[in-house]
């Protein structure tokens, strides 16, 4: 393919990289990566919000099950519910036996009364009610069976390709059973898709029917810089937890699953977290749509299009080594109008210590028409020239 130019430059600290969250390459050289803690869980997982890059993994792919954390899921269908439209916060509800029946950890609901959906979101994210999680089920989807079938539909879409639910609480049941990596990434849509709600996960407290219980995320209160998500357990699933922190801009998310105590359970999370922030830093390079090249355009009424980025882009590297990146940019030979905006004329690659770490289109930042008859025959004249 004709190039019209090919140029290195380093990446200053005025060039902008969430990126294309899924562009970003999960793994920088491993020698200069520093080595993450080694815990002895079932499996745990640690990635950076913005880029996807895993920091730290031990069988993150093994199906395992979820126990509470189940509810993350709950939560994402009734959040998306919300968004749409379909239910709203200010509904009420009334108590079916079943959601009342419901054993386990609960907000203590009563049979046949009207509950407020704002008040069983707080008893399902705060309280991990197992019969907050049946009530809005009902609501939500007229079944726990359509409401299940809605979770696995949800898990599909965002990609969790090890993921299936068989109720909307996480109490044991036959094939009931996801991965680290798949809580990771439903964590992930959670924080970004509904951030006005994900704000729920950080109350410490909920009081229901005279009942005041406190959020069992523990690590709200050992590390300011947590903000979410879930804790769980049951004895076939052991003590679990996915869990969310940002300082100074930069977001990960840790999830651990099958560890044999709540301590040691709170304590392989914290570890997490504070490995990632210690040895690892995010920058963003390049925001969507910001201008960072001109291209003659020939045959336009425009002679220069402005060229950019579709998205944002990140990168997580280790701390202290950002004079390691480079960005090399490629633009087509030939641009000619008529062009539309967001037309894919090239590509920027970001590489780290020599090596390729991500790669995102360059695109058209405006329209640029047809310039008519006068303007291909000016083109046609300087091209004669050149």
């Amino acid at each position: 393919m004709k190039r019209l130019r090919s140029f290195v430059r380093d990446v200053c600290l005025a060039f902008a990289l969430a990126a294309a969250a899924h562009a970003a390459a999960e793994e920088v050289t491993a020698e200069l990566s520093p080595q993450p803690p080694k815990l002895a869980f079932k499996s745990h997982y640690l990635v950076d919000f913005n880029t996807s890059r895993v920091l730290a993994a031990r069988a993150a792919d093994v199906q395992l099950p979820p126990a509470s954390l189940t509810k993350l899921m709950t939560a994402y269908v009734v959040f998306d519910a919300l968004q749409r439209g379909r239910i709203r916060l200010d509904d009420r509800t009334r108590v079916s036996e079943k959601a009342w029946r419901m054993g386990g950890t609960r907000m203590f609901i009563e049979v046949n009364t009207e509950v407020g959906i704002e008040d069983l979101l707080r008893g399902l994210l705060i309280q991990s009610g197992n019969d907050a999680a049946v009530a809005l089920a009902e609501h939500v989807s007229g079944s726990v069976d359509g409401f299940v079938e809605e979770m696995n539909a949800a898990a599909a879409a965002l990609g969790m390709k090890s993921s299936v639910f068989r109720n909307p609480h996480g109490l044991p049941a036959r094939g009931h059973l996801t991965t680290a990596r798949d809580l990771a990434v439903l964590a992930r849509a959670i924080i970004d898709e509904f951030p006005d709600f994900y704000a729920l996960y950080a109350e410490r407290e909920f009081s229901y029917n005279g009942i005041a219980q406190n959020n069992r995320n523990a690590l709200l209160w050992r590390d300011p810089s947590v903000d979410g998500l879930k804790t769980g357990y049951t004895s076939a699933a052991g003590y679990c937890i996915v869990t969310s922190a940002q300082r100074d801009g930069m977001r990960l998310i840790a999830v651990v699953l099958g560890a044999e105590t709540p301590r040691s359970r709170n304590e392989g999370a914290a570890k997490l977290l504070e490995y990632g922030f210690a040895n690892f830093e995010t920058h963003k390079l390049y925001s969507a749509g910001q201008e960072i090249d001109l291209a003659r355009v020939w045959g336009g009424e425009l002679e220069y299009a402005g060229l950019g980025l579709a998205e944002d882009i990140y990168v997580t590297i280790p701390r202290g080594s950002y004079a390691k990146l480079a960005a090399s940019m490629d633009v087509l030979a030939q641009l000619a109008a008529p062009l539309v905006r967001g037309t894919p004329v090239g590509e920027v690659e970001i590489s780290f210590a020599g090596a390729p770490l991500v790669k995102s289109p360059l695109v058209v930042l405006t329209n640029v028409m047809d310039g008519g008859v006068w303007a291909r025959m000016r083109d046609e004249l300087q091209q004669l020239w050149e």
